[in-house]
């Protein structure tokens, strides 16, 4: 295993774990926690494997660490900490905060897998052996979650579809 290899997916490893989790952070913690676990197990990468998947694994496998001990919310006083590049519109800023806050609504399970497709770009049966769930989890959380996004962000009530079965 070539460290390169491992620094090239470093990129998508912080867009990913920032969208996900919304602070900058936090997200660079998860990225450094993913990255020591991966170097602590680099024997148990299989050569020929999807190193990007594995890697990606390795960081939902922590967060899910994350969330099952939820301890303090902290929040950073770094004066200097760097902002997101925004074009420079107050309106494109106040749809990102829309999306952004669009996007908490979401169940986890529905945002990973709606962030891995729109923002990392990886296939569905990637996702599937990620998370080790099936393919049709995968469509469906995504359509779900595609479907909640648009009544929030529209400012809809969702409704439920129930039919009465006789």
């Amino acid at each position: 295993m070539d460290s390169r290899a491992i620094l090239a997916e470093l990129p998508r490893l912080r867009r990913y774990a920032r969208a996900m989790l919304g602070d900058r952070a936090a997200a660079d913690d998860l990225v450094q926690d993913t990255l020591e676990r991966a170097w602590s197990r680099i024997s148990q990468w299989r050569q020929g494997s999807d190193l990007r998947a594995w890697l990606f694994g390795i960081m939902h496998n922590l967060r899910i660490d994350q969330l099952r001990r939820a301890g303090l919310a902290t929040t950073s006083l770094d004066e200097d900490a760097a902002e997101v590049p925004l074009r420079p519109t107050q309106t494109d800023r106040l749809e990102l905060m829309d999306l952004e806050s669009a996007l908490r609504q979401l169940p986890d399970e529905q945002r990973e897998i709606l962030l891995l497709v729109a923002l990392e770009e990886m296939s569905y049966a990637d996702i599937a052996t990620l998370l080790g769930i099936p393919i049709g989890t995968v469509m469906s959380r995504l359509s779900r979650g595609r479907e909640r996004l648009r009544v929030v962000m529209d400012g809809r009530q969702q409704t439920a579809n129930l039919r009465v079965v006789r």
